[in-house]
């Protein structure tokens, strides 16, 4: 049977180490497991095994509650108002549980010390409507239950309950065994500060932020209570594109994958993922190498079939993945390419060193594209304040315009392309400043840091990224012609 209260240990046990981002839904895995196995409603009994959403929805909601799957949060819960339905209750409201011994004040003061949250940031969050979501964030829901062995799936035709014994354990509380003793107050204060605007990177620095929550109460309690978060004076900026919804579902993604790397064979994995330049899904299987936090988004390297039905590798954003769940394929399934049963067999399966080696080499996220050579040239004025002794890639250094023609002829191999990338040059002042690197043709994040640049900067080479430039240009140009009033 259910009987574990809502207090802040489990919602952080049932969060999956993501407490701070997952507040309000590690509260509605605690109510829909309630309610499935607790003895209050027994639902696993009155459900039929398998269950379908449809079946939980309508005894989680009153009536009047819209079933519509494309409503938004505000229609799906304007029916209710005035009634008892589940989506008008407030966090606050189901803290008010028998079992759950602390008060209000105490929940709030333990979930600060766990998630680094201020006392005024929760006090809000308990105001706040844990089940006023949408029905597409419910199933989110319920494939997270899934994945933490709660329940299980049965192919399309639903849901099953689980046996008690086969239920996941919560762990036993330790302090983990970081030592912080040689911290000062103020060093302490900072690296919280700096580990939370970091954190939704990596969602399991909770942990280390709970701990180091605790260390600054158990070695500077007069600090912490006299002065509980002095003024900070270092802000860390990340460009983070995606709502909070979204958030969660990429941060579930994160944990599937990390939780296979965890199983001793790994595995290849098959979801269906938006492919923007096509306006389509596609369905791909691959075997995860790495994740990386890059152009404001979390992406998968990956290597296997790609979306243009190749095998190849390919980086993987994970917002843009469509699939609530990964379906992991053992290697003997006849989906997984033959090339990475290869791989498997002889022990050559990619490695996230490989990866490192490649982005090395050249500038650019997307490794697997193919490298050239990259000439730019700045006003000399310009390169001193915005480009000179700035580190953009190891391969982006300064060169004397005389450097340049030897290292033309020596590395652009094609005849034409190299004796028009001569004549471009020769008709540039040799008082100019002058950059190189190597570049991977077509990488946005390289085109990206190109546009920024302009109109100060320009692209010598490789041809293919000085005509995309060229062409930019006047596109944007014509959106400005003949609009002046």
């Amino acid at each position: 049977m259910f009987t574990y209260p809502p207090s802040p240990g489990i919602l952080q046990w049932l969060s999956g180490g993501q407490f701070a981002s997952r507040l309000l839904r590690s509260l509605r895995l605690w109510w829909l497991l309630n309610r499935l196995y607790g003895s209050e409603c027994h639902w696993e009994t009155e459900l039929p095994q398998p269950f379908r959403y449809g079946a939980l929805r309508d005894r989680l909601f009153a009536p009047s509650h819209s079933p519509s799957e494309i409503d938004s949060v505000a229609a799906v819960v304007a029916a209710c108002r005035g009634t008892d339905c589940v989506c008008q209750r407030s966090l606050r409201s189901f803290l008010i549980y028998p079992s759950l011994s602390q008060s209000i004040p105490e929940w709030i003061h333990e979930t600060a010390q766990r998630t680094g949250l201020t006392p005024t940031d929760i006090e809000t969050y308990l105001d706040q409507v844990p089940f006023a979501v949408t029905h597409r964030s419910l199933r989110q829901d319920l494939a997270l239950l899934v994945a933490q062995g709660w329940l299980t799936q049965v192919s399309h035709r639903g849901y099953s309950c689980l046996p008690a014994f086969q239920w996941p354990q919560p762990p036993v509380e330790a302090v983990p065994q970081l030592d912080w003793a040689g911290f000062s107050p103020a060093q302490t204060w900072q690296l919280l500060h700096i580990l939370e605007s970091v954190a939704f990177v990596q969602p399991n620095l909770d942990v280390v932020i709970h701990t180091l929550w605790e260390q600054v109460g158990r070695l500077h309690p007069s600090t912490a209570k006299q002065n509980p978060s002095p003024g900070r004076r270092i802000f860390l900026h990340f460009d983070y594109i995606l709502s909070l919804e979204a958030q969660e579902q990429v941060d579930d993604l994160q944990q599937q994958i990390e939780s296979l790397w965890q199983t001793p064979d790994g595995g290849v994995i098959q979801f269906e993922t938006w492919v923007a330049k096509e306006q389509r899904l596609a369905r791909v299987t691959v075997y995860p190498v790495c994740l990386h936090y890059a152009r404001r988004a979390k992406y998968l390297s990956a290597y296997g079939i790609d979306p243009f039905g190749q095998v190849a590798w390919h980086n993987y954003r994970l917002d843009r993945i469509c699939s609530q769940h990964l379906r992991v394929l053992p290697w003997g399934d006849p989906e997984v390419s033959a090339i990475l049963k290869q791989q498997r067999k002889t022990g050559t399966l990619p490695t996230p060193e490989w990866i490192e080696q490649q982005l090395e080499e050249a500038w650019g996220f997307n490794f697997y594209l193919p490298k050239a050579l990259l000439i730019l040239r700045f006003s000399p004025i310009f390169a001193k304040d915005y480009v000179d002794d700035t580190v953009r890639h190891a391969t982006f250094r300064k060169i004397a315009y005389a450097d340049l023609f030897p290292l033309i002829t020596q590395h652009i191999m094609d005849g034409r392309e190299r004796q028009a990338v001569l004549e471009i040059l020769q008709r540039r002042s040799p008082d100019d400043a002058y950059y190189q690197a190597w570049v991977r043709v077509g990488d946005i994040n390289v085109i990206m840091r190109l546009r920024d640049w302009r109109p100060q900067g320009e692209v010598i080479a490789p041809l293919s990224l000085r005509q995309q430039m060229l062409a930019e240009v006047e596109e944007e140009r014509s959106h400005y012609i003949g609009s002046q009033e």
